[in-house]
């Protein structure tokens, strides 16, 4: 039997439930200028998965890499949902989030 694919499979739904708070604290903290973060981190996964020899391994890490990548779309999507009110909003960061929501169109 091979439990290559349970493993990846598993390794990369841990990832996305690793990266999904990570973003929601970035934005709350640092705001959606920290997507360079994101970037860094998974260019640096991407990098290190061409030097691994395992397969799988580097199957995981490239998976992680790009758990990353999508974490830079998702500090823009988090700052609207913060804006809509999904999300609680830092409260140093209020006269942000109201410049915001007025340069924000009404349909969003």
């Amino acid at each position: 039997m091979n439990f290559n694919g349970i493993l990846v499979g598993a390794a990369v739904f841990l990832c996305i439930g690793i990266c999904h708070p990570l973003v929601i604290k970035m934005e709350y903290h640092w705001g959606k200028q920290s997507w360079w973060i994101w970037l860094v981190a998974g260019l640096a996964f991407c990098t290190l998965s061409l030097f691994v020899r395992n397969d799988t391994l580097s199957i995981i890490i490239g998976g992680f890499a790009f758990c990353c990548l999508w974490g830079i779309g998702e500090m823009f999507m988090q700052e609207k949902r913060v804006l809509r009110g999904w999300f609680p909003e830092n409260p140093r960061r209020h006269a942000y989030y109201e410049a915001r929501r007025k340069e924000m169109p009404k349909s969003e």
